[in-house]
């Protein structure tokens, strides 16, 4: 029989502010993550204290950001009106204290529940945060939220304004690292929704004079079939257009707020967008056919918004204001007058969305014999099929909580490397899908080809998108393979197959590379995986000369107790990213096309053989191959 616990006043306990924070991380900023990804806990420290900077733009106040990150430390000066000085303490380490449930302070601000800031102290293990005010300032510096020092700033020549800065605590997000690219893409997105601002990022100026139109034009991966179409009206924004790409595109906001994750607006724009076009040109068209290959990004402002999570990535609200309009409603009547308005004006565009719409129908239809038999074949394999070992909790399935943002499934090349992986996961988020051998190069194919190959549908079928991402099984999709030229022709072949008809799962950043580690440098009492050639020298000075080096040359070679090492906790990936410089065509046509003399020139250029991995300058240390395993 179990042992009785008893349950009384002593086990009931009440947390400060930031104990609960430091706690429950994920329920101010999502997840924690090392900055391998765009939503990681690091950039969502960022994005809170930029929030406030933003509001007060809004306001009216304060025409200029500055940003600097370096060394961990990151820094945030607005030059709005400041934070009183009186209160400086409170609005960072009190939760219910700041300017933000005042309503007639802020109208249509991001940051309604006056947390984000003290968050960000909360999960720092430096915090500082200055305020001035006509000529004078007060500072006050914390460690992990707790208050360390606070003084007055008797004169300042410092313009009005607020200056935070803070290192992410390393005890909460462990081995962390800002990338570059992450960052900027956030500050981009300001800029496009507050045409006028200027933010300095490491000495660096973000600045759009369009908004929307300039970031579709940034976003665009392939041509436009005709001019980006941007309307403007009182509280909303709009700018789209159809490319060649398969899939929707969207980019969606609220007072500014990237909604990573739509809500009710998104939505909302897809139906009447769909209702308007089908109106105009009085024909019965699917919407499915309408929006197909559409990028579009909305920006609408509400009062009082109501977001599904403190992270703000989902719009709940679906009224404009109280008593107002519907959210629905008022896109809906926006787009029906200024996009109807536009089609007639425009005649040539009408006639481009019109003869897409029917090449989209033509496509449909082709696919849809072949569509049928797939999934009987698909359905079929499902229950013989050992290409997927899959996990317990799933990215599209409610019940699964705040950990479906940490499942995965890892594509592997041959049994090997699915059996150390599989060995070795985590059964409840870590999914393993083993390819057969190289997939197909589809590049210049059709969509056909998803369902017509067997492999490449029981990848979609695995991932579950192919009527769009809303149902994606897996928060991240990572491509595990070898390090060498058949694992990076593999690797190049699965990029070729979403690039090509999934761009929307590299878009919205759900496709990485695994790292694993080229070498395991250790001694009698030490163990240092090493990634890279130069990590492999700093162990050999930590370790000394005699240490044994192995060479790992395929993931099959590593044993599923090592392999754990790399797929846990201190997992190393690479988010994969479209460059802004090239279209998704010109990428896939220089590296995947016909073998052409620039592509030649530049294998030659940037070849590296084996023995460019090998330690040339320390003599006598034994390089083996990796066969224990």
């Amino acid at each position: 029989m179990a042992e009785e616990v008893s349950y009384n006043e002593d086990h009931i306990r009440s947390l400060d502010w930031k104990e609960h924070i430091r706690l429950r991380p994920g329920m101010y900023i999502g997840k924690l993550g090392n900055g391998t990804a765009y939503d990681d806990g690091i950039y969502i420290l960022i994005k809170e204290v930029l929030d406030n900077c933003i509001d007060e733009y809004v306001m009216g106040y304060g025409k200029k950001i500055d940003i600097k990150v370096k060394d961990g430390y990151v820094t945030v000066r607005d030059y709005g009106r400041g934070i009183p000085l009186g209160k400086l303490v409170d609005v960072v380490s009190k939760i219910n204290t700041g300017a933000k449930y005042d309503s007639k302070a802020f109208k249509k601000s991001v940051g309604l529940n006056g947390v984000g800031t003290k968050a960000v102290n909360a999960l720092s293990d430096y915090f500082e945060i200055e305020a001035y005010r006509e000529g004078v300032g007060r500072r006050a510096i914390f460690e992990r939220g707790v208050l360390k020092d606070e003084v007055p700033i008797e004169s300042t020549e410092e313009r009005n304004g607020t200056m935070v800065r803070f290192r992410p605590d390393d005890a909460i997000f462990k081995n962390f690292k800002y990338k570059s690219e992450f960052i900027e893409r956030m500050l981009w997105n300001y800029c496009y929704l507050n045409t006028g601002m200027s933010i300095w990022f490491n000495g660096e100026r973000f600045h759009s004079k369009n908004g929307l139109l300039d970031l579709l034009e940034e976003k665009i991966s392939d041509e436009p079939l005709y001019p980006i179409i941007h309307l403007l009206g009182d509280d909303i924004e709009v700018a789209f257009t159809h490319t060649s790409s398969y899939g929707e595109e969207y980019y969606s906001f609220v007072n500014g707020q990237h909604t990573t994750q739509g809500g009710t607006h998104q939505g909302a724009f897809r139906e009447a967008y769909a209702r308007v076009v089908k109106d105009f040109f009085g024909k019965n068209y699917e919407p499915s056919d309408i929006r197909s290959s559409l990028i579009a990004a909305v920006s609408i402002k509400v009062v009082e918004p109501v977001f599904e999570s403190q992270t703000k990535t989902k719009l709940g609200s679906t009224e404009m204001e109280p008593d107002g309009k519907s959210v629905r409603a008022f896109i809906n009547d926006f787009l029906k007058e200024k996009l109807d308005n536009y089609l007639h004006k425009n005649p040539t565009v009408a006639e481009a969305i019109e003869k897409k719409i029917k090449n989209n129908e033509r496509e449909r239809k082709d696919l849809a014999g072949i569509r049928k038999l797939a999934k009987e074949r698909a359905k079929k394999a499902n229950l013989h099929n050992k290409k997927l070992r899959d996990c317990r909790l799933h990215y599209n399935d409610p019940k699964s909580g705040e950990r479906a943002k940490e499942t995965v499934m890892f594509i592997t090349e041959g049994d090997s490397a699915s059996g150390s992986i599989t060995k070795s996961r985590d059964v409840n988020t870590q999914a393993v899908f083993s390819l057969r051998g190289k997939p197909l190069n589809c590049f210049g194919l059709t969509k056909k080809i998803v369902y017509e190959n067997e492999e490449f549908n029981l990848i979609q079928a695995a991932l579950n998108i192919e009527d769009g991402l809303e149902g994606l099984r897996y928060s991240k999709v990572i491509v595990a393979t070898d390090a060498d030229v058949d694992g990076m022709h593999i690797r190049l072949l699965l990029l070729t197959f979403f690039l090509q008809f999934f761009p929307d799962l590299i878009r919205n950043n759900h496709l990485y590379i695994l790292q694993t580690p080229l070498f395991r440098v250790r001694n009698k009492k030490e163990t240092i995986y090493c990634y890279s050639d130069k990590e492999k020298r700093d162990a050999m000075e930590k370790l000394g000369k005699t240490a044994e080096i192995t060479r790992f040359k395929g993931l099959g070679e590593i044993s599923p107790d090592e392999f754990k090492n790399f797929i846990g906790e201190d997992i190393r990936l690479e988010p994969v990213v479209i460059s802004k410089d090239f279209t998704i065509s010109d990428l896939l046509t220089f590296y995947m096309g016909k073998n052409t003399p620039e592509r030649q020139e530049f294998i030659i250029d940037n070849l590296r053989v084996e023995k460019d991995l090998v330690d040339e300058e320390k003599p006598g240390v034994i390089i083996e191959e990796a066969a224990e395993a």
